[in-house]
């Protein structure tokens, strides 16, 4: 087991620590986005083109961006393709810069068009149907401003929602701990 512990700055603690509307999420949808994602996974790769890791950058190209303490990811989708997203682990910006998609998470459906900006929740995950070539942007902290992609992944999202509600009990037991 690897643990890391990052003393949060005044700016972070802020964030993580901003009241929070309980919802409780729609565990109907959040099943039928993991039977989605399962059937994408399990079928004829060939016959469907069908993407998963390092091999959706083929089709879904990605652009990563750093700043002092920010990474910023886009991506390219094109028109036709269905994609589902990782969990994240914090609320962060999302920026659709081009084109109009189909949004499927727990809260339901929507159909979103650019230009628009949003902020995505933690905890979320999306399945998405491109309507329209997509340019889609989404902008997450990089406290330790590493540019190792595979360091981000793992701390920007979670593999499930297991892993995601042990973070979130984690964060809030580490904050707890900074109060006192």
């Amino acid at each position: 087991m690897l643990c890391h512990h990052i003393k949060l700055n005044k700016m972070e603690e802020e964030i993580i620590t901003q009241e929070q509307d309980i919802v409780k999420p729609n565990e109907e949808i959040r099943d039928k986005i993991l039977q989605f994602e399962d059937m994408l996974r399990n079928a004829d790769r060939d016959k469907f083109g069908v993407f998963e890791g390092k091999d959706t950058e083929l089709i879904c190209p990605l652009k990563h961006s750093f700043s002092n303490g920010i990474y910023v990811r886009e991506i390219s989708v094109p028109a036709g393709m269905f994609v589902v997203g990782k969990i994240h682990k914090h609320d962060h910006p999302n920026f659709l810069l081009k084109g109009d998609v189909i949004v499927v998470t727990e809260d339901g459906v929507e159909e979103l068009s650019a230009p628009l900006s949003m902020i995505s929740k933690g905890g979320i995950k999306r399945a998405i149907y491109a309507k329209t070539d997509l340019i889609w942007t989404t902008v997450h902290l990089n406290p330790t401003n590493t540019e190792d992609l595979d360091k981000l992944e793992g701390e920007i999202t979670a593999n499930n929602y297991e892993e995601y509600e042990t973070f979130k009990s984690l964060k809030n037991e580490e904050i707890k701990q900074l109060k006192t």
